[in-house]
């Protein structure tokens, strides 16, 4: 699916510029509002300047399945099975980011092993509307968090939770910390790097650059 344009230029902070839909009564749907899109464009749909990139004709029709701020709509549907599906700790502030929240207070006491897991749980949908959710809730949580925490973190994990620590550890929000910011003890770091190895191969090489080592001495857990 592409971008959805509002006359209004209202948009929803957390849709994706492109999003895919298999479920197969969404796609029934989407299909009727294309049919009745070219049936509103006429015989000739190739000068039509709606300016829409969703593949479907505007209309009233289109607006209440596709509009990313619509409460009927297929992106709201997606939104609402990511929040349903998070962990009972962040329910609240991913309900927040789903129903459009720049910015949300961000849930206070939730360990970051937890955060790990969510970001890393498998998802039937993986590239449904609320995959930038799925990325961006759980890696703000965890962004603003010390290294040694983190780091403690991986340690405690399980197999989701690694998969999401990988993805964390690689993502700009960690490789643009400070140096002194990104010495990870050496049993995490392991950790990390043969998870990667195994399952993430393509973050191998960051993980390698951007992982400075500290001995497991040097950290001490309060």
């Amino acid at each position: 699916m592409g971008a959805f344009s509002r006359a209004d230029g209202a948009r929803h902070p957390h849709h994706p510029r492109t999003y895919e839909i298999s479920d197969p009564e969404e796609i029934r749907a989407y299909r009727a509002v294309v049919r009745l899109g070219h049936e509103l464009a006429g015989p000739d749909p190739v000068f039509c300047s709606c300016g829409d990139d969703t593949g479907a004709h505007p209309s009233p029709e289109r607006d209440r399945l596709l509009d990313p701020l619509s409460p009927e709509g297929i992106p709201a549907r997606h939104r609402a099975r990511w929040v349903a599906a998070a962990p009972a700790a962040v329910r609240e502030y991913a309900g927040a980011l789903a129903a459009g929240a720049e910015d949300p207070d961000l849930p206070r006491g939730v360990p970051p092993a937890l955060v790990f897991g969510w970001l890393g749980a498998v998802r039937e949908e993986p590239r449904d509307a609320a995959w930038l959710l799925a990325e961006r809730g759980p890696s703000r949580l965890l962004a603003g968090l010390p290294t040694e925490e983190l780091a403690w973190a991986v340690r405690e994990t399980d197999r989701a939770g690694l998969e999401g620590a990988v993805r964390f550890f690689a993502s700009e929000e960690f490789t643009t910390r400070h140096p002194k910011r990104r010495r990870v003890p050496d049993t995490a770091r392991d950790r990390l790097l043969r998870h990667a190895r195994g399952h993430r191969p393509a973050d191998l090489p960051v993980l390698e650059r951007r992982l400075l080592r500290t001995p497991d001495d040097r950290i001490r857990r309060s």
